[in-house]
């Protein structure tokens, strides 16, 4: 399970302006903004950032300075992939340290969609024991009580994040998982596709 909510696209104009510093060609621009104000594209801005993005990591700089922000509520076993990509990423997470027993444990914590039955027995016995754990730390704030909640945590426990990253890493993020076995990924990717101009900046078809 992966939710991707929030989502915020920043300084595709000042991106755009800079792409066209070495050329000292901004009188060509011809984006602008529209009455919702989005800021769309022109054909000429199009045609370079289209050239650039095609011409490879030195030559499309530009993108590096189109930023994104994201809310991502995942499980933890995506995560660790996620962490892969800390260049140019920066995220603030929910606290497992300072809040894992703040509320009561349930299934709708977990990312256990393709759980088998007999899984799904396995993680609602945890769970149980793991609420009975979390109560009596709440009660008795007895920090070996409070390790037993750690250290037992599933990687299938959901974490959100809030994340920021640029064109640049999403790039590098969807020709290295759009084919991963994870569904996440998957959805992750379907993402990606959603943004202003993926197909033409960062899926570059």
């Amino acid at each position: 399970m992966i939710k991707l909510e929030r989502t915020n696209v920043m300084n595709l104009e000042g991106a755009m302006r800079g792409a066209r510093n070495p050329y000292n060609s901004w009188a060509r621009s011809d984006s602008r903004y529209n009455e919702d104000g989005e800021y769309i594209l022109g054909e000429n801005d199009m045609k370079l950032a289209q050239q650039l993005r095609r011409a490879g990591s030195d030559h499309r700089k530009f993108i590096r300075q189109i930023f994104v922000s994201v809310d991502i509520t995942a499980p933890l076993y995506w995560w660790k992939e996620f962490d892969t990509y800390k260049v140019g990423t920066v995220a603030n997470s929910t606290s497992t340290m300072h809040k894992i027993h703040s509320k009561p444990f349930s299934r709708d914590d977990f990312s256990c969609d393709k759980c088998s039955p007999g899984a799904l027995d396995a993680l609602d016995a945890l769970i149980a024991y793991m609420e009975k754990t979390r109560l009596a730390y709440v009660e008795t704030k007895d920090k070996s009580l409070w390790y037993d909640l750690i250290q037992l945590l599933p990687s299938s426990y959901n974490q959100m994040r809030t994340v920021t990253m640029n064109y640049e890493n999403l790039v590098n993020i969807y020709f290295a998982r759009k084919d991963h076995k994870l569904d996440e990924w998957h959805v992750f990717c379907d993402w990606i596709k959603t943004l202003p101009y993926a197909k033409e900046i960062i899926i570059a078809e």
